[in-house]
């Protein structure tokens, strides 16, 4: 080989273990830093103590800008060691130069220093570091510095029956709601990472972290500006009627993302234990379920158009009344619309009797097998613990008279995200999605994994999605506000919705008099069935409004508005 080749040679060799060494120093450096960091601060923990670690939760907003809705924050312990207090002055005068710095509870100081046979008491958490230099300049022997972490929320009650919260006890600190529970296993950190020398770390390809599950940060679908102006017209909607619950989610129909999903009331996570009431940590949107009235009337016509049995312009005789197996069905208002009342009307004028005409025309095996096909016997597969299985007994049932009532949504029970997940194959063309709250996983080790969620079954065909979206954009338009036709309209933007007020089952049979129910759904742009937002509220036992379009109408109309400016979506027609 010659002098040339040679040098060559060698000089091919350092670029290659130049650029090796940059890529490791940049891995290190940028990828790991924060662990690294971290390690840094384990010289200042307790002896046998690490310091507590876990993965971040961001909420990301319409330009992908991550927010944290759960990350760590860093502080310290102050403690004594009542062994040590002699050395320092009196449990008094040590009280007494903390406090200036600390405010603490006196009998409780004196109480910890008169431990002589201990030699540590904690006697305050979270400190942040102004005082805890303060006292280190105290320079008192008896007292302990120790740098901590822990759990925040930094966006307090935003998203919290979401987010979930971390709970500890004497053993374990896990996620106990949530995506704090759901995705634990990504979210927790390996608490026996190998130590490794940091040339070590250059030159080898050596992974610190052990275990089964891969560690990592995650990012959510949640918007926290819509977040917020959902909450805000919950709070506005729950303070107003005085229910005991109201919730709703705006999701993109196609996708199955989830941009808000709130209930009111909430926590605040930061100080769950302040909490008198521990039904609020649970997410009603995903674990509770409800009969939810007319608003599944909008499944049963797209199943009766999708079979062929009606037609938007089909009719029917309306009476007022239908009896079937010995039970009679009443509209609302317990009047007839006539011997030509058509399906549009029925869905404008929300007729009980409509929407079981429709299910009798299917037959019971076909009408169940449609609100099978909706996906309503099945999970929804949300990304969130303790889903709620639907109570769909009733469709079972060999009766007319109880597939009629399941036709307007009673006497079947369904959570808000099955119902949610269900509605938009109305909006997306017929399709099942997957409805979800984190789409992006960060690994610790570099590497990041976008979640897919391909299409799901089909419920509908594109032409049925269509002709239900149409007749559901002529309710919005005409029908929602009774005494005012159009007065919520849109000029530029094509509008579909539909209302709902249930009666409440009694716990011993029938149903609770004047308690209901009210649920509302819509999505836009609805012309093409390729809608960019569902919107689903409701609210449970309202006091002093009977129905939906009264109570959650404002709100619905208030988030289209505000969706259309924060997203700019344009006109569509």
């Amino acid at each position: 080989m010659s002098t040339r080749s040679r040098i060559r040679l060698i000089s091919i060799l350092l670029i290659a273990f130049a650029l090796v060494l940059v890529g490791r120093l940049y891995f290190i450096q940028i990828v790991q830093g924060g662990d690294f960091s971290a390690r840094a601060d384990e010289q200042y923990t307790r002896p046998s103590s690490g310091l507590y670690n876990r993965g971040t939760i961001y909420f990301q907003d319409k330009t992908s800008t991550l927010i944290p809705a759960a990350s760590l924050a860093t502080g310290y312990t102050v403690a004594i060691n009542p062994n040590q207090i002699s050395a320092s002055g009196t449990p008094a005068l040590i009280y007494q130069k903390l406090n200036g710095i600390l405010p603490l509870d006196k009998p409780t100081f004196l109480a910890d220093a008169a431990k002589s046979t201990d030699t540590y008491e904690e006697i305050a958490q979270h400190v942040p570091k102004s005082q805890a230099d303060a006292i280190t300049a105290l320079k008192l022997s008896a007292i302990g510095i120790y740098q901590d972490r822990w759990r925040v929320y930094p966006e307090d009650t935003l998203a919290s029956q979401v987010v979930g919260f971390v709970g500890y006890d004497s053993t374990t600190t896990d996620g106990r709601y949530g995506l704090e529970k759901y995705y634990n296993s990504t979210l927790e950190r390996d608490g026996d990472d190998v130590y490794v020398n940091i040339f070590a770390q250059i030159f080898s390809n050596i992974k610190e972290v052990t275990g089964g599950q891969q560690e990592g940060d995650i990012v959510t679908t949640i918007d926290p500006n819509v977040q917020q102006y959902l909450e805000q017209q919950l709070q506005a909607v729950q303070a107003k009627y005085s229910s005991t619950v109201t919730g709703g989610i705006v999701i993109d129909p196609q996708t199955g993302n989830i941009i808000a999903m709130g209930a009111t009331p909430d926590f605040d996570p930061n100080n769950y234990g302040n909490v008198s009431d521990i039904g609020v940590f649970t997410n009603p949107l995903v674990q509770n379920v409800y009969e939810m009235g007319s608003v599944i009337k909008s499944l049963t016509m797209a199943a009766g158009l999708d079979a062929g049995v009606v037609t938007p312009t089909t009719t029917y005789n309306d009476t007022g009344s239908l009896t079937l197996d010995g039970h009679t069905i009443w509209n609302y208002d317990l009047r007839g619309r006539g011997p030509q009342t058509t399906m549009q009307t029925v869905l404008n004028d929300s007729l009980n009797t409509g929407a079981a005409t429709v299910a009798l025309k299917l037959g019971n095996s076909l009408f169940s097998n449609y609100m099978y096909r909706f996906g309503l016997g099945s999970s929804t597969g949300i990304d969130l613990p303790n889903e709620a299985h639907n109570l769909l007994s009733t469709l079972q049932s060999s009766r007319d008279i109880d597939h009629a009532t399941a036709a307007y949504g009673q006497g079947i029970a369904m959570s808000p995200i099955s119902t949610v997940r269900a509605l938009c194959a109305l909006a997306n063309g017929g399709t099942l999605i997957t409805p979800h709250v984190v789409n992006q996983i960060n690994y610790t080790d570099g590497t990041s994994r976008t979640l897919s969620y391909g299409p799901g079954p089909r419920a509908i065909s594109t032409s049925t999605a269509l002709a239900i979206s149409g007749m559901l954009t002529t309710v919005y338009q005409q029908a929602l506000v009774a005494d005012k036709v159009g007065a919520v309209k849109f000029n530029n933007y094509s509008v579909a919705s539909k209302t709902g007020t249930a009666q409440i089952p009694a716990p011993g049979g029938g149903y609770l008099p004047n308690q209901y129910l009210n649920s509302f759904f819509g999505y836009f742009p609805s012309a093409q069935s390729q809608a960019r937002f569902l919107i689903f509220l409701y609210t449970y036992k309202p006091q002093n409004v009977d129905f939906a379009s009264q109570s959650l109408t404002p709100s619905f109309v208030n988030l289209v508005k505000y969706l259309i400016n924060y997203y700019e979506v344009p006109p569509d027609r």
